[in-house]
Order: structure tokens, then sequence, then C-alpha cells
């Protein structure tokens, strides 16, 4: 199955991953992670995503920083300009600069942010709003520096499980107009905003947001989840989508997901 419009993503092979901090809910380096197995599920998302005409451009992992896998936290790109990431943990912090080198060695225009924000994984872009997620990773200041450097409007929306800690792994857009989310993963006002934005939404249950199933990657037609979200794979089917289950078992042992690992190039240079 070949996509509608082939879009360009920027990933990272999980060369050095392990999990040896705990930074979220998900993460508990006593039991380990291995390594072998989750570059082997990372290669099948790769190929997935080539396998629909996607193309896939690299960056060199880093000795030291185990979750520089998860690329989509890396950066927002938008219309070809690259916001970058400023981290909320020590620990990942190398990797935002790491991310923003990366496109400015290829020409895009970037911007050091002055304020902590983690790229996609907290803003996630439509065809005429991004959206936002403050309340553990994000300051909700980062949503306005975004606004000015990127001009698009930045609709904030406040989280309130730590499990779902990014606003990837709670809401996907299913195309530039719709999304998919899990409703008890907000605040009662940015729910409300979400209701009155998207009133025919993809209502995703407790089950299949546990599994990580919102950390999802849509192209307008074909959706890459995490092959446990049955319900949700369902429900895509029944709105006419192709589902294309993977299995990243392992990279969820760190609170990743195949979005977690894709981060989106827009609007080349």
């Amino acid at each position: 199955m070949e996509c509608c419009m082939p879009k360009h993503f920027l990933m990272c092979r999980p060369e050095y991953f392990t999990v040896e901090y705990a930074i979220n809910p998900w993460m508990h380096p006593e039991a380990g992670a291995d390594r072998d197995v989750a570059v082997r599920q990372w290669e099948g998302l790769k190929a997935a995503y080539e396998e629909l005409g996607h193309e896939v451009s690299l960056i060199d992992p880093i000795e030291g920083l185990p979750d520089m896998v998860f690329a989509a936290n890396g950066a927002l790109v938008v219309g070809g300009r690259a916001y970058g990431a400023r981290f909320a943990y020590p620990q990942r912090g190398p990797e935002g600069p790491a991310y923003l080198r990366w496109f400015a060695e290829r020409g895009y225009p970037t911007l050091e942010p002055a304020h902590v924000n983690e790229g996609e994984g907290d803003f996630l872009t439509l065809d005429d709003v991004i959206l936002a997620g403050t309340g553990f990773r994000t300051d909700v200041v980062a949503h306005q520096e975004a606004q000015e450097y990127l001009g698009r409007p930045v609709i904030s929306l406040t989280l309130v499980d730590p499990r779902f800690y990014h606003l990837d792994t709670a809401l996907f857009p299913l195309d530039g107009r719709n999304v998919a989310y899990y409703p008890d993963a907000f605040s009662p006002g940015s729910l409300a905003v979400l209701r009155r934005m998207f009133p025919d939404a993809v209502i995703a249950s407790a089950r299949d947001a546990e599994v990580l199933g919102l950390n999802a990657v849509s192209d307008g037609k074909n959706v890459v989840i995490n092959a446990e979200a049955s319900d949700l794979q369902l429900e895509l089917k029944r709105r006419g989508y192709e589902v294309i289950p993977v299995d990243l078992s392992e990279l969820r042992k760190a609170g990743g997901g195949p979005k977690c690992c894709t981060l989106e190039i827009r609007g080349e240079n």
C-alpha cells in the first residue's frame, strides 16, 4: 500500500539504546532492555515507512545518549524551518543541539530555543494549527516561542497523567484536519477544546492508550501503529484507513513508540 503523499522522516538507529535511568513512568532500569531486539524492531519500523514510499533520513547516534532513538523529541520542522528542542532532563540535554546541528548543516533555518520543549513530542502539526502539549516536559512559553518563529497558530493543551507525558503519547493527527486521542490524558478545559475542534475525532480506550497506541504515525491514508492497540486498529479500519501494525515493545520500555522514533521534516529546502 502506497501513501497518498510521501513524507520525509528523520530517524536515529538505537545503536546505544538502553534503559539506565528513569525519567518517565515507563522506564524501569532494573528490568533492563535488549539493544539488539530494539534495533531489529526499529529496522522494521523504518522498512514500513520505506515500503509506503516515504523518505527516511538518518542522524548518527551518539554514545551515551540512549534515548536519541526518539527522534521526534529532537526538533519541530514546519515550512522548512527547524525549531530546536531544549530537554527538561539533563540526561537528554545534548540531544537538542545534535539535532539542530543536523538541520543547520543541511541549510535549514534554525532557532535554538530559549524555553524548555521536547520537539514533536509536544508539538503536533495539522494543516492550519499546531497542537502543543504542556504539563510535564514542555513549558507553555515555548508554545509562544514556536508560534512566533514558525508563523503558525499554536493551541496549548494541558496533560494531566504522567504516563502520557508527551502530547504524542495521547494524541496523533489522522490527517491535516482530524485527530485520534485519549480523553483522560487531558485537563477538563483542554478536553473541551479538543471536542470543539475535532467533533469527529477517533476516541481511544484506556487499554489502547496504555500500550501507547496513540503514539502512531498517519500519512492521511495509512496508520503505522503499535500492534497491541487492537480496538483502535479496528476503529481506524472502519474509518477507511489502512493499518500497519508494528512491534516496538522493546523501545516501549523507555516510553516510546512509532511516533517517538519519527521526526517529520515538513517543507523541503
